[in-house]
This record gives C-alpha cells, structure tokens and sequence, in this order.
C-alpha cells in the first residue's frame, strides 16, 4: 500500500476526525486513525466507541488498496509541522508505516485494521434536511444549560425532538432551561425524541459552520448521524427519559420587562465581578423606572449597578445565579430581550423579543 497526498488536503480530513479520538483510552487501537485506500479515494474513521467520525480525501494511490490504522496525535503533529503544500507519500510495510516528504522521513507503528472497531450497521426511522446553519443555531441556542457530570445522566446531553413541521433542541441542568425551534414547511416529521450526549453535541458545533448548504439528520433507536459532502458524524445516544419540560414552563408570569440586550448584558457582566466565586448570586430590584442591580461577595465587597427601564408594576426583588442569565444574553440574537417575571419565588422566562424562536428559564435564588 502506498499513496500521495498533498499536506493540505490530510489536514483538514484529519483535523475533523481527530475530535473522535480517545485520548486516555485502555484500548491503544482506539488513540489510532483507521486509513482505508481505495482507488483514488481515501476514507479516515476515528472513534470512541461512542462517536465515530469519517472524512474523507483525494490521493495520488501508487498501490494496492488495504486499511491500516495509525497513531492519531503523531500523525497529525507531524502533518501540521511540514511546510506548507508539501506533498507527503505513505508506504506501509508490516507492522509500520513510513511517511516520507522532501528530506522528512518517519516511520509510525501501526496496529492491524481488523481490530479497528466500527459502530454497526443500523437505519434511521427519522430523517430529515436542514441547512448546516439552521442545525447549528439549534443547538448554540441550547447547549449551555445541558448539565455537566449530573448524576441524573439524561441530563448530561440535549434532547433532540422532531413532530410535524418542527424541530427542537431541549437543555437543561435543573436550574435553567434553553429551548430553542425550527418551524420548516417542506417537513413532515413523526413525533420523536432523542437525548444527544454532551460530548456529541460538542463535536456537532465544532463540525458545523454557519452557511446556508444542507445536512443529513438521521436520527434512530440508539444513534443520531449527520451526513455532510465532507464527512459523516455518528453518535450513539442516551438511554433515558428526558424530563418533561412543559410541566415546569412558568404560566404564572404577569410582569414583563423588556430592555436593550447589549445594555443589560454590560451592567451584570459588571456586577457579577463582586459576586460569590461560587454561587454567582446578583439581586435585581425592580422599581417603576430603575433597575437596581447588586451583588456582594464574603469578602464584605459590593457592586451596585443601575439601568433606567419601564416598569409599570409593584416593586420586585429577585435574585439570578447571574451566570446563567448571562448565558442567555450571549444566546439570544435580537437587539432586544424580554422578561416574564411573577414574584420573587417563581422562575423567570427570558427571550428575544422579536423573533421567538427561543425560550429561557432561570430559576431564581435565594440572597
């Protein structure tokens, strides 16, 4: 087996797949990068047992087809460290392989394709289209308010729903919630539910980019893949039932503020500076034209911020872990927010104020 390959055309296959590769695995084949030639074609498969991520790329194939597996970070530490443009031949021989370009030579040790696990055949009874960048602000919309090593592990991903003509990505760590909605007219999609691990979904947004071309959903029982003309994600999903969120939407909520986003998110990036490094607290007080924001830290520091607002209601204390309400800020894309309050014990439902596609709660706390 021996091909060619411009240095440029492996390192983008490369860098897309090295995101599946396990990195502090007690199975050595799975730190390796399976190469299967074939013709002029060359397909490049890593995984975790979890995910697998395929790419692929064009070669110059001066020899026989075969597959054979090489060590992942060497490889492309190497890759990245040739010159620009370089061509770069491979040339397998028992247990090795041997890259060569200009003076550059360097022989990797390889273990056999045959061990090389691969997630197995299975059909999605769900698919659909949508563009890269509709896929992509579903899930930025949401993927902050999935938990992180929650005990409850169906909490540790995104769910990811379809019915009708609608798609929706759901998140949350049972302190705040992110839904965010695809209305697209040309589906007509089955009611289905599918909860994503946390680092799936990680992987998507680092694989999408924000440009209106179209992608593969295929979502089934245990796997969700997305097919690109550039590569191919699999993941395997959790095994769980996602809370019901509908039960926990606040309906109570009978005093809405609406402010300027980028002005808010300046005065509580502000205060949260004194906050408790731990519990993030900040207490906003409402009054009829002014917002009063402060927080406090052990230390006996204090922050004290003011925003003029229109607030047409009895005055309000409320306290936000500011964190996460700043999270929100970040996600939400119009030039306005607005926020559906009740009392100082119910949650806050936050979103844009035009568009609608989104939808925020945060759960308040006790100061």
């Amino acid at each position: 087996m021996k091909f060619s390959i411009n240095r440029e055309l492996l390192l983008k296959p490369l860098l897309l797949v090295s995101g599946a590769v396990e990195r502090k695995s007690t199975l050595p084949i799975l730190g390796n990068i399976l190469f299967d030639v074939s013709a002029s074609s060359l397909t490049l498969t890593a995984t975790d047992l979890e995910l697998e991520m395929v790419a692929y790329a064009e070669i110059d194939n001066q020899g026989d087809q075969g597959k054979l597996t090489i060590p992942a970070r060497k490889l492309l530490d190497i890759c990245k460290s040739l010159p620009e443009n370089s061509i770069i031949t491979f040339t397998a021989e028992a247990d090795t392989v041997k890259l060569s370009s200009g003076r550059s030579r360097y022989s990797l040790s390889t273990l056999a394709a045959t061990d090389f696990p691969n997630i197995e055949e299975w059909k999605g009874d769900v698919e659909f289209k949508l563009l890269k960048s509709e896929l992509l602000r579903l899930i930025e919309s949401t993927h902050f308010s999935m938990a992180n090593q929650d005990v409850r592990y169906y909490l540790n991903g995104m769910s990811i729903e379809s019915e009708g003509n609608e798609i929706r990505s759901v998140a949350t760590d049972g302190h705040r919630l992110a839904i965010c909605k695809i209305v697209n007219d040309s589906l007509s999609l089955p009611a289905r539910q599918v909860i994503v691990p946390r680092k799936g979904i990680l992987e998507i947004i680092r694989l999408l980019s924000p440009v209106d071309e179209d992608v593969q959903v295929y979502l089934g029982s245990n796997h969700i893949r997305i097919i690109d003309s550039e590569f191919s994600f699999t993941s395997k999903l959790v095994d769980g039932r996602f809370p019901d969120y509908r039960r926990v939407l606040p309906r109570n909520g009978d005093k809405i503020f609406v402010t300027n986003k980028e002005q808010l998110r300046q005065v509580l990036s502000r205060a949260s500076i004194l906050s408790n490094e731990k519990f993030k607290g900040v207490r906003l007080n409402f009054s009829n034209s002014l917002l009063k924001i402060t927080a406090n830290n052990p230390e006996q520091e204090q922050a004290e911020e003011e925003l003029e607002i229109d607030f047409p209601y009895e005055n309000l204390e409320v306290g936000f872990n500011v964190s996460y309400v700043l999270d929100v800020l970040s996600a939400i894309k119009d030039e306005q927010v607005k926020f559906t309050l009740a009392d100082a014990n119910s949650s806050v439902v936050i979103e844009g104020d035009a568009s609608g596609e989104a939808l925020y709660v945060v759960m308040p706390m006790r100061l």
